[in-house]
């Protein structure tokens, strides 16, 4: 196969051409598109027509794939979808959702930084979207940890930083020092990561999930964090992806973090998600 990867911007990403997703891919191909990811961060195939299984195939060419968390009976899509799928959507049908994080604007985050071992990848397919808006924004987090100066480097090394499933789409998490962490889903992960493919040093925190750097009073936890989550408003470190039908983005979780823009509520958007699973991250 004869494959092109072309960069999309200086701060991530790159488009792959000379691929048809649904055709079996060899070797040769897989190898290609895995050192494009770990070069590129964010992959994204233009023109693609997938139905959930050449999804999952293609998916599975780089990993284990991860299944929902939330027990059947209260996925929206139903109890008998794919549980390695799920649909982002606003559509709604008899008054509820078919898919989930419905709505509007959300967040820089890192998928399932929450759990002892975060998800490697994530790919995200493009079905409906509205006529503006609803664009994915992507953070090189090597470059955000790059960035800082020498005292924030230090300041963090050694750190772990609370992450907690307990958040609205643009509200960070709300963690007290009298907050029963046991009623959510949570993990400590070190601040910085060392990307376990690539060696590199990466920022993992983010402004949805990230609650507090653990070890430092709150004033000082809350300043600390205040700094290195600067980083979302540093546009040399963002590519903002604008989605066209057909698309099929890949991204690592890892060394990045992702936010979704705001669109029209009474427009349609509806996207595919699968995972690939990851392995506990070390400093």
């Amino acid at each position: 196969m004869d494959i092109d990867v072309r960069p999309l911007s200086d701060a991530l990403g790159a488009e792959v051409l000379g691929l048809d997703l649904r055709r079996p891919l060899d070797a040769a191909a897989v190898r290609t598109i895995e050192d494009a990811w770990l070069e590129h961060i964010v992959l994204v195939f233009r023109d693609q027509s997938l139905d959930d299984e050449a999804q999952l195939r293609f998916a599975a060419r780089f990993g284990d794939l991860g299944a929902r968390a939330r027990p059947a009976a209260r996925r929206p899509e139903g109890a008998d979808y794919n549980a390695s799928l799920m649909l982002i959507s606003n559509v709604r049908k008899d008054g509820r959702a078919i898919g989930s994080l419905p709505d509007g604007e959300m967040w820089f985050h890192h998928d399932m930084c929450y759990v002892e071992a975060p998800y490697r990848g994530t790919m995200l397919y493009a079905i409906e979207l509205p006529s503006q808006g609803g664009n994915t924004l992507f953070a090189n987090m090597y470059k955000a940890y790059d960035s800082l100066p020498a005292s924030a480097k230090t300041r963090i090394e050694g750190r772990k930083a609370l992450q907690i499933y307990d958040f609205t789409m643009t509200e960070p998490v709300a963690v007290h020092a009298d907050t029963d962490l046991d009623a959510y889903q949570h993990y400590a992960q070190p601040v910085a990561i060392t990307h376990p493919f690539t060696g590199r040093k990466a920022l993992y925190v983010n402004p949805l999930i990230t609650a507090r750097i653990e070890g430092l009073p709150k004033a000082e936890s809350d300043a600390l964090l205040a700094e290195l989550l600067r980083f979302t408003e540093r546009s040399e470190l963002v590519y903002e992806h604008v989605w066209r039908p057909g698309d099929l983005a890949m991204w690592d979780n890892w060394c990045s973090c992702h936010a979704r823009t705001d669109f029209p509520a009474d427009e349609r958007r509806t996207l595919r998600r699968c995972t690939i699973l990851g392995q506990p991250l070390h400093e």
